[in-house]
């Protein structure tokens, strides 16, 4: 099967495209991958280079999420369409919103990883101004009709897209997988943990709930330590602020902190609180629906606009080890669930079943494929 995938190099779809190109490869898939927002930087041309089974194919097209974005969207589709033509992929995978309704000649997937409208509902509590979203809540929405097949990562997140945007022919949800940081056992991992609050993420985003930490630091009774795209908004004089991480830094902080904290207002799926599981985190999130579904009672939850429950319910975990270890082990072991594996068998699935309803055959036969 050959696929025609888009991605950026943003945020957090651009793990998550590694992780699922790289568990196709054991279904024999060959990836196409077209890159917009910006161009890729010398660390991602690396991990996606090491993927034999991957092509790439990059552009600086604007999302369309992002200001004044509408020529570049047009251009990037007359580019989709070409590479469509030149490539005779056998199915297309959009991982942005502003293609769907294109005049495809194959079936189409399209993954909701987020949406600016369901994000500014759940962070601003109100539906995004008409006068400034119109064109994208439009343009989303006929992508949704046109689509073969859309995708979310939660269930959570599947209804609020759909509340904001509209139906869609087929919905399915497919929940995000991850093999980072590589697989330890328990005793391992609470053997190394340290007195230390971790978090991670875009500063600048309101949904991250970032500031909230910053504002609750100095009450905290163990060290907080940030780590993200910085924000000149925020106060981090309050904060170990450690900027930008490569994998292996990731990795490390991961493995030294025993609470890992988000008190998010809108996670679609979170892969960064994933990463801390695996590591024997114990977990303190937002609580809203799309973390609730996920990981359950293996997590602490806290009301987002509460700083004042944020902080006592820290200091509270700080003083209660046995507490924290049984969180984080039950964190650990509900991680596991949520593994590339796990995650590439569904999209492949899914990749044959719509194939199968728009009855076009895949130029690979499909000998020992698993039946849907």
């Amino acid at each position: 099967m050959k696929i025609l995938m888009t991605a950026d190099p943003l945020g957090g779809v651009w793990p998550y495209t590694l992780e699922l190109c790289t568990g196709l490869r054991t279904f024999g898939v060959e990836i196409a991958l077209a890159t917009m927002g910006r161009p890729l930087s010398e660390a991602q041309r690396a991990e996606v280079g090491a993927l034999e089974h991957v092509q790439v194919h990059e552009s600086p097209y604007r999302l369309c999420w992002m200001p004044e974005p509408w020529g570049d969207v047009a251009r990037a589709g007359d580019w989709l369409l070409e590479l469509e033509a030149k490539l005779q992929p056998d199915l297309i995978h959009l991982n942005d919103l502003g293609h769907g309704h294109l005049n495809w000649q194959v079936p189409v997937m399209l993954v909701a990883h987020s949406c600016v409208c369901s994000w500014w509902r759940a962070v601003k509590g109100e539906a995004a101004p008409d006068e400034d979203w119109r064109r994208y809540r439009q343009q989303v929405a006929k992508g949704c009709r046109q689509t073969d097949l859309v995708v979310a990562p939660s269930q959570a997140m599947l209804a609020a897209f759909l509340a904001e945007h509209g139906n869609c022919q087929q919905a399915q949800v497919i929940y995000n997988g991850r093999d980072f940081p590589e697989e330890r056992p328990w005793e391992q991992w609470c053997r190394q943990k340290e007195p230390v609050c971790f978090s991670a993420g875009r500063l600048w985003d309101e949904a991250k709930n970032i500031a909230a930490l910053a504002k609750v630091a100095p009450d905290l009774s163990w060290s907080l330590i940030l780590a993200g795209e910085p924000d000149e908004t925020t106060d981090l004089t309050t904060v170990e602020f450690r900027g930008h991480l490569d994998a292996r830094e990731m990795a490390e902080q991961l493995r030294r902190a025993a609470i890992y904290v988000m008190p998010a207002k809108y996670e679609p799926f979170g892969l960064s609180i994933l990463e801390a599981a695996r590591s024997g985190c114990t977990l303190v999130l937002g609580d809203i629906p799309s973390l609730r579904e996920i990981w359950g009672d293996a997590a602490c939850f806290v009301n987002p606009d509460d700083p004042e429950a944020l902080k006592n319910l820290l200091n509270d975990l700080a003083q209660q080890p046995e507490i924290r270890q049984e969180l984080a082990q039950r964190a650990w072991r509900r991680a596991r669930q949520y593994s590339r594996a796990r995650m590439a068998t569904e999209y492949w699935q899914s990749y044959q079943r719509i194939m199968a309803r728009a009855a076009i055959p895949s130029r690979t036969a499909w000998a020992g494929a698993a039946p849907v």
